[in-house]
């Protein structure tokens, strides 16, 4: 039976680059408390939604992610929306430069390899219940080794032909690649005081290649994002 599975699919965002001064008070504080950089973010999206809604970063597609140069003390934060963002709100004094906003705008063909970088929140289930006991979902925990948080990534890879979810309910993201060329590097986790007490992101990069196998997939984990706290700077996928 011939495959009905789409061999191209189209990708529309809008990126916001912002570099901020590191040493501001209004940079700081998002550095050191997770809460402070989602507020920062979602700062640029008033008005699209109706206040407190729960689901208003999914709704108008907010991805970031950051990077720190404490040596030239500027913070580069990479925003993606659905909708254009407003950076007014931000002090003036506390960017470096104007923020840089781009439309992107592709087609993701089956085949087409692309370089990525995303940092994501590397955690899984660990199953309560001993021996002649029901193992249940149990706590979330992170991983906090390389070679481990490569094989969460290695597990969402998507072979041409396999499904988008895989048996296990593990979601895939439309794309293959090589293991030996995938780079990890860990990232200081980040956290938020009270009253988000308790609050703890574990963060880590991925860097590679990847060659799309089902554009659509691809495309949804582009929009959408990939893993969990999406909310606090992870998830977001970037190509090139």
């Amino acid at each position: 039976m011939k495959s009905t599975r789409a061999k191209a699919a189209r990708f529309v965002a809008t990126h916001s680059i912002l570099s901020l001064d590191a040493r501001h008070p209004y940079v700081a504080k998002s550095l050191v408390d997770a809460h402070e950089m989602h507020r920062t973010v979602m700062s640029g999206f008033l008005g699209w939604v109706e206040d407190g809604a729960p689901t208003a970063r999914a709704q108008m597609g907010v991805l970031s992610t950051w990077s720190v140069d404490l040596k030239e003390a500027v913070l580069v934060l990479v925003v993606q929306s659905r909708v254009p963002g407003d950076w007014s709100r931000i002090p003036r004094k506390a960017l470096t430069d104007k923020p840089h906003i781009i439309t992107v705008d592709r087609t993701i063909r089956a085949g087409d390899v692309l370089g990525f970088r995303t940092v994501i929140n590397p955690i899984h289930s660990k199953p309560t219940g001993g021996p002649g006991l029901e193992r249940t979902r149990g706590a979330r925990v992170a991983h906090t080794k390389p070679d481990h948080v490569k094989n969460w990534f290695l597990r969402r890879l998507q072979a041409e032909g396999e499904p988008a979810t895989g048996e296990d309910g593990v979601v895939r993201i439309g794309a293959t690649a090589d293991p030996a060329n995938l780079a990890v590097r860990m990232l200081p986790t980040v956290s938020s005081p009270a009253p988000h007490k308790g609050l703890r992101i574990a963060r880590a990069e991925i860097r590679g290649r990847l060659t799309v196998t089902d554009p659509e997939t691809f495309t949804q984990i582009l929009s959408n994002g990939l893993g969990h706290a999406r909310a606090y700077s992870c998830g977001l996928v970037l190509t090139r």
